[in-house]
């Protein structure tokens, strides 16, 4: 079965840098668009960023654009958030998804939750002040 599973997460102060890594299993990853997510105490789960299928395609959240760059790994079957200057707002657990159904490649699409197919069980992200 198609498995996703988040790494990298753990506490961090304000200003700091960090790296997540997802990586997927039983699929064809290279096929997939894939997603961050994340969702915060209280909150609803929120768009991060997404990536098509190389690192010139990707769109982010107004919240982490200039700070999150997502990227991919095809040989790897991994996809990845670097997230530099950490803000106490970025504390969330963060998950991987993919989409593996032919939708069209719409910002609405992309961004929504429930056009996702697959998800990690996520990996917390604690960020300090």
């Amino acid at each position: 079965q198609v498995q996703l599973a988040e790494s990298g997460g753990g506490l961090v102060q304000a200003g700091d840098s960090r790296r997540l890594s997802c990586a997927a299993s039983g699929g064809t990853f290279s096929s997939w668009r894939m997603g961050w997510f994340r969702q915060a105490p209280g909150k609803e789960r929120e768009f991060v960023a997404y990536i098509l299928w190389n690192d010139d395609n990707t769109y982010y959240a107004d919240s982490v654009k200039g700070r999150f760059t997502i990227s991919r790994d095809n040989a790897k079957n991994t996809v990845y958030l670097q997230m530099n200057n950490l803000k106490p707002e970025d504390t969330a657990v963060y998950y991987c998804a993919a989409v593996r159904r032919p939708l069209p490649i719409t910002i609405a699409i992309m961004t929504q939750v429930k056009n996702y197919d697959y998800w990690g069980q996520g990996t917390q992200v604690t960020v300090s002040s």
